[in-house]
């Protein structure tokens, strides 16, 4: 299923592309901090031209760090909203809070995504997507709280769940078949709860996202067998957003550090889009676009965009 936002689908024929602009000054990637509103702005001006779908804007590092308040939050997020609306009118923008205060306010700016990468942690934010009519990420963190990082995390097939797993067009594997099919099943069960509260709270499904979360609340091999099973999330009937950029889980596949997971975030890039993820969250937005847009061909979901060889 592809993302829609305000009555407008993102993508076309291929996964869209939503490119990182953090503001803030500590997030782990480098080169995606923006220390304040101007630079903020210039990296959207190069993700547009680099073929960006959508903006995600954030103003909290994701991890450990130094607290920021709500305020403060408002104070770095709420003029880059409001600048990109003003200057993009067409662009959809994506806001990355977990927190009411900060979604009502940029709501009220003209955002038009919700991404909400601590699971529902404030239950008001289904709320606020419904009131204005935009779009809510739902997300599986396994229950830790935001800003916290994992510490040898576990997830165990419960005989009920194994039973509910046989189910095949979930994409879920026979229990047993894999140690990891708990963890599968545990984001299955937790998405899938969300977004029937989204739906039930007023937010058009079409809109809402549902995002495995990688790392959050998961070990590498987590992460990693949670890629491979992309299908079991796409099952789930709504659009299905993949933050892989990057990320350590990729790092340590590798044994690369994070200014050298660039091909390694590709290579995944292309398993899920393979297996029908609609959105991937990138801090490199051409090399993502080319990605999708070879993947979209090689399924046939669109033409190449030239093909004279051998009949000319």
């Amino acid at each position: 299923m592809r993302l829609w936002l305000r009555g407008r689908q993102l993508g076309g024929d291929r996964a869209a592309v939503m490119a990182v602009v953090n503001r803030t000054s500590d997030s782990f990637y480098a080169a995606a901090r923006a220390g304040d509103t101007a630079a903020a702005l210039a990296a959207v001006e190069r993700a547009v031209l680099a073929g960006a779908d959508l903006v995600d804007i954030g103003g909290v590092r994701a991890g450990r760090g130094p607290a920021v308040e709500a305020a403060e939050e408002i104070d770095r997020v709420l003029p880059v909203v409001e600048a990109v609306r003003a200057t993009h009118p067409d662009l959809p923008i994506s806001v990355d809070t977990w927190r009411s205060e900060v979604a009502e306010a940029v709501a009220r700016a003209g955002a038009d995504l919700i991404n909400d990468t601590w699971a529902g942690h404030d239950g008001g934010l289904a709320a606020i997507a419904a009131a204005h009519d935009i779009g809510l990420v739902c997300s599986h963190t396994g229950g830790v709280p935001p800003r916290t990082d994992p510490l040898r995390p576990q997830y165990r097939l419960s005989a009920e769940r194994a039973a509910r797993a046989r189910v095949d067009e979930r994409g879920v594997p026979e229990p047993g078949s894999d140690p990891l099919d708990g963890v599968l099943v545990d984001v299955v069960d937790t998405l899938a709860a969300a977004a029937r509260l989204a739906v039930a709270a007023g937010v058009d499904p079409r809109s809402v996202l549902i995002d495995p979360t990688h790392d959050f609340g998961k070990n590498t091999a987590h992460s990693l067998h949670l890629t491979r099973r992309t299908a079991a999330l796409t099952g789930l009937g709504h659009p299905v957003l993949m933050a892989l950029s990057r990320k350590d889980f990729i790092g340590e596949a590798l044994d690369l550090g994070i200014e050298e997971r660039l091909e390694g975030t590709l290579a995944a890039t292309a398993i899920a889009a393979w297996s029908g993820a609609s959105v991937f969250r990138a801090h490199d937005v051409q090399a993502t676009v080319r990605v999708l847009e070879m993947v979209a061909v090689l399924r046939g979901d669109r033409p190449p965009r030239r093909a004279v060889r051998g009949l000319v």
